[in-house]
């Protein structure tokens, strides 16, 4: 319960221009405020609820707010705990309030704060020192599987992991697993009762071992508080204002652990945006956030939506993936409103294959990172990103960047600190400092020159070296070192200040304590999750199919709606430049049937505003109005191709709806499924094939995919006969439904041929 300790990161006031900064009294610091930061930073009584859309300044809001209370002495700064989800976050705030004259303010993680309280009241709750923090769960994991006889693979391992964290900060013990999962709709990896066992185990072996992981910090720090009225009181006695950042993705558990801190008390502070709500797999849930007016009768409640960050051809995109949304979070979404001057359209392409596509995205950063008077965009390649779905994705981007001779980095790979050549380099560098004068490499040079001189005995060069892969990651690894170093003696040196390679060294220690990596000069590649609370000048968001956004394994309409909000954050990244493309088939030469994310319907040009949604719907997918009972009458007039506008006069593209040569939506699995059907129901009739249906008629409904008799008779070729007689049939085998012998071939099906003459011409 000690007072936060002093960092480099964000050093104390100590020069004049730095106290010329600092708000002179607390009516300053709501200088700069719009209408709607302002009432948050001046509404310092009683529960609070900002409800803050991206780019809305959220972070300036809250930090406003506690150094306005602060500074109005209405808050003593001790007494302040401000939360949220990231060590990165976490910093930035206790930066920002340093700024603002709020220096002894608490803002912290939910885990960094609950294990501080664990370790000051472990001896008192519990006796000796605290169990030792597991912090990479999956080797026990492997192992507790291997105990109980379960062979998991790399990404069964990962999974199952998953869902051990779930689980727990759901609060849910191992022999009820498999009852929760089942009533939650989640999707096992594997046999629900033997994560079940393999969760077990692990708890086992953890009590065995005398460690606890990440979430056991907040478990024991629950336990600890409930049990222990005498140290909830204490805590309490210390921390009276509360403010939760990002509060859309607090976890039950999480929740939890807030209640107990606050205990009776109102002096609470939440922000958050269901529409960013894109970590349920983890357990968070925007519940909180819907009904904390529920909870809190008299919150008063702020909405931010006055969006800072992006153009307003960026924002108009955003608020139109959000516009056909369902769900309870969707009721309550934000229409953002830009405040930066026009700049350029968004930008939407479909490539050949995933090949094409990543050689045509580097060649476009190639250009925007081209300084302005070469002629290109001049936007620095630190301020490019490439956004994907699926980490399985990069590797196509690294290769093309790389032959383009596009510098990037990967994020949300392994932590920067914790690779082998940054700690390699961090010995070094130690070492160096200790040898000071010592090494005749380092005499006479100054501190950037003594760790390129150091860093080039261990891989590092003036230029990058040619390609990818490790020995390029290892490269830029290491630049990132000779920058960090560079910028940290000149920032140094402009305060008047002289600093030693030990200075350094310690500012590295630092950053990896806090985990606060230097930027690396180059374009960013991040799947979406990753790019959470990040921005950019020019965001690519790539392989916008159908399967990968919304992902193929996101069947209920919750699941499809979270695919949604996750295309959402990743259009509110960009501030200026948005790209948006697709693949139409995985390899160059493979057929072309792949087609463009439902997400972006209505809004890339070409392609129809998708109809209501009917409750329902397989899948959560959106397959028009037609009811389930009676079929609709087939619509007459001009028939354009849906997927570029063009009008259609050939017979068989009208019955396609679309041209011969545009991307197929075909499902070929469902397409060889009704030949198979149509052979055997021509069999029986012991009439030609097309005398069921025509290979026409068959791909407009594999590439349809109806789901009700109204959808079915809306296809070309499908009239009221053949859908008495077949239509039962199809809409099984469109479900994804097997027939069975008595299902379809007993006359159930009907026998006879159907409509001959009018259809024997159709190839």
């Amino acid at each position: 319960m000690t007072a936060a300790t002093p960092s480099p990161l964000f050093p104390r006031v100590s020069t004049p221009a730095e106290y010329a900064a600092v708000p002179r009294d607390a009516d300053a610091v709501l200088e700069g405020l719009d209408p709607e930061q302002r009432e948050v930073a001046t509404a310092l009584h009683g529960p609070v609820c900002v409800l803050a859309g991206a780019g809305t300044g959220k972070t300036r809001a809250i930090t406003h707010r506690i150094a306005y209370g602060v500074r109005a002495g209405v808050f003593q700064p001790a007494s302040v705990l401000a939360v949220t989800f990231t060590n990165r976050a976490a910093g930035e705030m206790r930066g920002r309030l340093r700024q603002l004259g709020a220096g002894g303010v608490q803002a912290r993680t939910f885990h960094s704060a609950a294990l501080r309280q664990l370790q000051y009241f472990w001896p008192k709750a519990v006796g000796g020192e605290v169990p030792r923090l597991l912090e990479r769960k999956v080797q026990l994991v492997a192992e507790a599987a291997a105990r109980c006889r379960v062979r998991l693979d790399r990404n069964e391992l990962r999974d199952v992991t998953g869902e051990i964290e779930w689980s727990k900060v759901t609060q849910t013990v191992p022999e009820d697993y498999p009852a929760v999962a089942a009533k939650s709709g989640r999707e096992a990896p594997r046999d629900a009762a033997e994560i079940a066992r393999i969760y077990g185990m692990y708890e086992q072996l953890k009590r065995e071992r005398g460690v606890i992981d990440f979430e056991d910090v907040l478990l024991l720090t629950v336990g600890v508080l409930q049990e222990r009225h005498d140290i909830a009181d204490q805590v309490r006695r210390q921390y009276q204002h509360f403010v939760v950042d990002e509060y859309q993705d607090v976890s039950p558990l999480q929740q939890r652990l807030l209640e107990l801190w606050l205990g009776d008390r109102e002096s609470l502070c939440v922000v958050g945006d269901a529409s960013q709500t894109i970590y349920s797999f983890t357990g968070a849930t925007p519940d909180h956030l819907l009904n904390f007016r529920t909870r809190h009768p008299g919150a008063t409640v702020v909405k931010l939506v006055r969006d800072y960050r992006s153009t307003p051809q960026v924002v108009h995109l955003a608020n139109g993936v959000l516009a056909q949304a369902r769900g309870r979070a969707a009721d309550h979404r934000l229409e953002l409103v830009s405040q930066r001057e026009p700049g350029p359209d968004p930008v939407y392409t479909a490539y050949a294959d995933e090949p094409a596509e990543a050689e045509g995205v580097a060649r476009r950063i190639r250009e925007l990172i081209t300084p302005v008077e070469q002629g290109g965009g001049g936007v620095p390649a630190s301020e490019v990103a490439i956004l994907y779905r699926v980490n399985a994705q990069s590797e196509v981007y690294e290769q093309a960047l790389a032959d383009a001779q596009v510098p990037y980095q990967l994020r949300g790979a392994e932590r920067f600190f914790e690779r082998p050549e940054v700690r390699e380099a961090g010995l070094l560098l130690r070492g160096a400092a200790r040898a000071g004068n010592a090494d005749p490499a380092l005499t006479d040079a100054d501190i950037p020159s003594q760790v390129r001189a150091v860093l080039g005995t261990r891989g590092w060069t003036p230029e990058p070296p040619a390609g990818s892969g490790a020995v390029r990651d290892r490269w830029e690894s290491l630049a990132a070192l000779v920058r960090l170093a560079e910028q940290f003696c000149a920032s140094q040196l402009a305060a008047g200040r002289q600093v030693t390679l030990a200075d350094l060294v310690a500012e590295l220690d630092e950053r990896a304590a806090a985990q606060h990596a230097p930027t690396v000069e180059g374009v960013t590649l991040a799947s979406l999750h990753a790019a959470k609370g990040l921005e950019w000048d020019a965001v690519f968001l790539v392989g916008l199919t159908e399967g990968m956004v919304p992902i193929t394994y996101a069947k209920t309409d919750p699941q499809v709606e979270e695919e949604r909000r996750l295309l959402y954050v990743g259009v509110t990244r960009a501030r200026r430049h948005l790209a948006l493309s697709w693949a139409l088939s995985r390899s160059p030469g493979g057929r072309a049937n792949r087609r463009p994310s439902r997400f972006l319907n209505g809004l890339r040009p070409g392609s129809a505003a998708p109809a209501p949604r009917t409750p329902g719907g397989a899948g959560g997918i959106e397959r028009g109005s037609g009811g389930a009972s009676a079929p609709v009458r087939k619509r007459r007039g001009p028939v354009h191709c849906r997927v570029c506008g063009r009008t259609l006069t050939d017979a068989g593209e009208m019955k396609l709806r679309r041209c011969e040569d545009c991307p197929s939506e075909l499902d070929e699995a469902l397409y060889e499924r009704l030949r198979d059907w149509r052979a055997e129901q021509a069999g029986q009739l012991g009439q030609p094939a097309y005398c069921v249906f025509t290979d026409k008629t068959l791909l407009a409904i594999a590439e349809a995919v109806p789901g009700t008799e109204g959808e079915l008779s809306g296809i070309p070729g499908v009239g009221r006969r053949k859908l008495d007689k077949f239509g039962a049939d199809v809409l099984a085998l469109c479900s994804g439904r097997e027939l069975t012998r008595a299902e379809g071939t007993d006359g159930t099906s009907g026998s006879g041929s159907e409509e001959p003459a009018r259809n024997s011409t159709e190839k």
